[in-house]
């Protein structure tokens, strides 16, 4: 583990752009909606919030003429105003600042188009269970791998999996009291856990620790940058060309990638208090598990959109994929 002082420049800040967040009326798109004005309340970014709405999303039959698609879309208007109305409650927000944007289209197809040139899009992650995010896949995974700008996916507490993974843990512990599941995890206060980025040396790597920095110094939290690494994420060691390296060793040469990157990312001067440190760490493990183990302990999770080739690809999925669908907290994917 290591502490490091942080390089700055007068680069432009990112947050220009606008924050755009996907809604439908779900609880996962008001964590959604709520936490990009928050994040706007501070930055004084714009919020464009978009409702990508077909048949099957609760909005009734087919309009037959232009009189009813008038109304459909008043109706619609309506229902934005509304839910930004209520997730603003508590903040200080300019509503000249929030656009409202209603399309009919799927919602992956809407976000990517309206959030090409945006500073990041937001959207919350749907409530199935873990087996049913691994076959058939989310929203917010589809975004992760297809958008070119980060993509923020909000982890809402699902107390339908808890009670499910209670009555799994009851059913089969052979006691006669009541038995509750309980994940480990941080005992610290939401607020107080750090911000967590995984970093692999790559350029993409870069983006995803800029972003990263960036963030927790905005929210005045620590941040942790984690390398998980396997031998074969090291390339080729010295003196071990034609051998396998003890793991000891790989550790060494993991926290020289690791100490490499963070010298060679440089940040707006502006953005970063004097006095702001990071602690990084470098742990023999895969990514997708390391990341989603540090999920538990943290406030929010970055990485970069690392993915996989071939058949781990068609059978694993991404790295970021694994992530996005497990992670225990709120993941934003850098590209």
């Amino acid at each position: 583990m290591s502490d490091t002082t942080l390089q700055s420049n007068d680069a432009t800040d990112a947050r220009q752009g606008d924050i755009v967040v996907g809604v439908d009326g779900s609880d996962e798109s008001f964590a959604a909606l709520r936490w990009a004005l928050g994040e706007a309340s501070l930055t004084g970014q714009r919020v464009n919030a978009v409702y990508a709405w077909s048949h099957s999303w609760d909005t009734g039959s087919q309009p037959e003429d232009e009189e009813q698609w008038a109304e459909k879309r008043h109706d619609i208007a309506r229902r934005l105003r509304e839910w930004v109305v209520q997730a603003s409650q508590g903040m200080t927000i300019d509503e000249n600042r929030v656009t409202l944007t209603s399309v009919k289209a799927t919602g992956t197809s809407a976000l990517l188009e309206i959030g090409k040139d945006a500073q990041q899009i937001v959207v919350g992650r749907r409530s199935l269970g873990r087996v049913a995010r691994w076959f058939l896949g989310s929203l917010s995974a589809s975004l992760a791998e297809e958008a070119k700008v980060p993509v923020t996916v909000v982890r809402i507490l699902d107390d339908e999996e808890a009670s499910v993974q209670d009555a799994i843990a009851n059913a089969l512990t052979p006691v006669d009291e009541t038995v509750s599941y309980e994940m480990p995890g941080s005992p610290l206060p939401h607020s107080q856990r750090p911000v967590v980025v995984g970093v692999d040396g790559s350029e993409i790597s870069k983006h995803a620790l800029h972003f990263a920095i960036e963030f927790a110094a905005l929210h005045h939290a620590p941040l942790q940058v984690m390398f998980c690494w396997q031998l074969k994420d090291l390339g080729t060691i010295k003196g071990y060309e034609n051998a396998v390296a003890p793991i000891a060793v790989g550790q060494e040469h993991a926290e020289r990638m690791l100490d490499e990157l963070l010298d060679s990312v440089q940040v707006p001067a502006q953005d970063i208090p004097d006095d702001f440190r990071i602690e990084s760490h470098a742990f023999h493990i895969s990514a997708a598990k390391g990341l989603i183990e540090a999920s538990r302990y943290a406030r929010h999770l970055v990485v970069g959109s690392r993915g996989l080739s071939g058949l781990d690809a068609r059978f694993l999925g991404s790295v970021s994929k694994q992530i996005i669908n497990f992670a225990d907290c709120t993941v934003t994917v850098v590209h």
